[in-house]
Formats: C-alpha cells, structure tokens, sequence
C-alpha cells in the first residue's frame, strides 16, 4: 500500500517562475469554437490567460530561474547543502542525458549531490514531492530540492481544440529538509494503468518512433488536429476518472492524516479546469473559499499546478498549517498529500528573463 508517513521533513522554501509571453484564451479560441461560445468555453474552464515559452525557452531553464529566486530569497541556504536533486517533467531537455545532471552543473550544485529525473503527468508533484520526502528521511540525506516545470506548448497542437485553451507552461522549485519544527506529512499514491490511452502522446518514443507518418498532422472526428507526437487528451474519460478517484483518495488521505478535507486551511487541486474542481469541491461538500486556484492566470501547467498555485496563493493563507493537495492525470495516476506549510517560505512567481 502506498499510503506513506513522514515526521520531522517538510517544505523550507518553494519559487516558481513563468514565461513572459501572455497567451488570452479569448484570441486563442477565436479560429477553434464559434465567437458566440469563447465566453462561455473560457467561464467553464476558468482560463482567460496562458504563459507561453520562446521556442528556444525548455522547462528547465523556468526551473532554473525558480531555483535561483529560491537560493535569493534564502541566503542562508548554501548550494553546498543539497544532498539530492530531482527534475520532474515529460517536457525535458533531451532523450538522452537526463536534465536533471545538466541542472545540478548549472545551479552550481556540489558534485555529491544525486541528480535525477522523475516523469509523470499531472499527478507528479504528489509523487515527486514524496519521493523527496523519502531521500530527506534518509540519515544521511539533509536537504532535498525538487524541481517541477512542463512546457506544453511544445507539444499541443495549437490548433486542437480539447489541449490548446487549456495548457501553459512553468517552473517550479521546492526545497525539503530535516528540522523538528515540522510535524507530520501524509501521502496516499494511486496507480491504473488501463487507463493509459487517455491521455497520450502515442509517437516519438520507442514503442512508436517518430516518422514522416507520425509526424504528421491530422483531423480527428470531432475537427481536433494534432499529430502522433503531440498531445491526445480523451476529456470526458479523464473527467469521469477524476469525479471517480479524487473524492475517494482524499477521504483515504484524510482519514490517514486525522482531519477531513473542509477542517483543511487550504486546498490545491491539480489546476485541470475550473468546472471539474469546482465539481469535485462540490461533490466533497468542501467550501469555495478554501479553494486555492492559480488556473485563471497560468492554465494548466500539468505537474507544475500545484507548486505554482502554492507560489501565487500560498501568501493569503492566514492559517497554512493544515493543506491539502491532489494531483490527478495521464498514466492514470493520482495521489493526494497533507502538509503543513506554516513555516515555508513562499517566493511570489518570477517572470522569466533571457
């Protein structure tokens, strides 16, 4: 079972940076659905703006501007102190070698420090994010700092009606240490792989190399152009499997964690779209108020969501002591978290400079 205890580890600091570029979804959405349904597609979304990276611009280099905002706003962090680096992304720099290894020489990490990359969809930073637990709670582990960034833009076809309104692109950098002043952190992790054709690249790796044929681009039934090395995305198959698996994991994380989900001061659903949270805050009888959303100014930034949204709300929690956050996506996985974050230092988003 994955369901995993941690004492005396949390959370120092966490930065985000984004892109400088604004992307509105009411241009975006102009020669994709009729004039008369933009305003009603972006309201039940809730995404009116997107950050969107230069071609030139990957997400390690957002990471590594979040990175540096952190050690900023941290002087008394030393890079020397981190024993642990760990990139999480589907969007990194190349096949072969790991981003993780080229960010550790370019952060000015100490060689013995381990550097690694992490992939997986929307449900990343939950899995990420325990994982840094997990090496933090190791003897010899003192400091851990992950890093999370996605550039979707490289891969969604702009002209895709179901992907294009709804992903941008971020960097996000969280720092993880001992220190008894932390109390204690819970994590459930779910997995199902049945569900690995809902969300898919299916072209480009492996299994399916990319070719003249895979590379190009073709019209679904539905008008969606995309090709095989970009974004699928089944909406209502992702849909139901969240509406089916978030209240149920986070009712199994509260119950783990000792408080329901509405005595939380805060909660953070992976930013998918506004009307599916709101449903699943609906359906958990969980107050709006308590609803942090980042969405409406950043899209969804797949596993970077929840960092970035800690990093642009996190300072208006009067009370962090009690958080929740749910991450859901492509594998399918998900998972859900409680932590405190009442002695974190948040570092408001940075916009990134070449």
């Amino acid at each position: 079972m994955a369901n995993f205890r941690f004492n005396g580890i949390g959370i120092r600091a966490i930065a985000a940076c984004v892109p400088a570029e604004i992307s509105h979804n009411e241009d975006a959405l102009k020669n994709l659905v009729p004039a008369e349904e933009i305003e009603k597609t972006i309201t039940a979304i809730g995404i009116r703006e997107k950050r969107i990276a230069p071609h030139n611009v990957c997400a390690s280099d957002l990471c590594l501007a979040a990175a540096e905002k952190l050690f900023a706003d941290n002087p008394e962090i030393s890079r020397e102190t981190i024993d642990v680096l760990l990139f999480m992304s589907q969007t990194g720099d190349f096949k072969i070698p790991a981003t993780a290894p080229i960010l550790q020489q370019r952060l000015g990490l100490p060689k013995n420090c381990a550097a690694m990359d992490l992939s997986l969809g929307c449900s990343g930073y939950v899995y990420a994010l325990s994982a840094a637990f997990a090496y933090a709670n190791l003897p010899t582990v003192r400091r851990v700092l992950l890093l999370d960034g996605e550039t979707f833009s490289k891969i969604v076809n702009p002209r895709d009606r179901v992907n294009a309104p709804l992903y941008g692109d971020a960097g996000t950098a969280t720092l993880i240490e001992k220190s008894e002043t932390f109390g204690a952190t819970c994590f459930v992790l779910k997995t199902d792989g049945s569900g690995e054709a809902s969300v898919k690249i299916p072209a480009g790796a492996c299994r399916l190399p990319a070719s003249a044929e895979t590379l190009a681009e073709k019209t679904d039934s539905e008008g969606n152009i995309r090709s095989g090395c970009e974004v699928f995305m089944n909406g209502m198959d992702v849909f139901n499997f969240a509406i089916r698996s978030v209240p149920a994991v986070m009712k199994e994380t509260a119950e783990f964690a000792g408080f329901l989900p509405n005595e939380a001061d805060g909660i953070i659903f992976h930013q998918a779209n506004k009307m599916m949270t709101d449903f699943l805050a609906a359906r958990m009888r969980i107050p709006s108020e308590k609803i942090l959303y980042s969405l409406h100014k950043y899209g969804n930034t797949s596993s970077a969501s929840i960092p970035l949204t800690i990093s642009e709300c996190g300072k208006n929690l009067a009370v962090r002591e009690r958080i929740f956050i749910c991450g859901f996506g492509a594998g399918l996985s998900w998972g859900a978290a409680t932590l405190s974050l009442s002695a974190t230092k948040i570092s408001e988003p940075v916009t990134f400079e070449e």
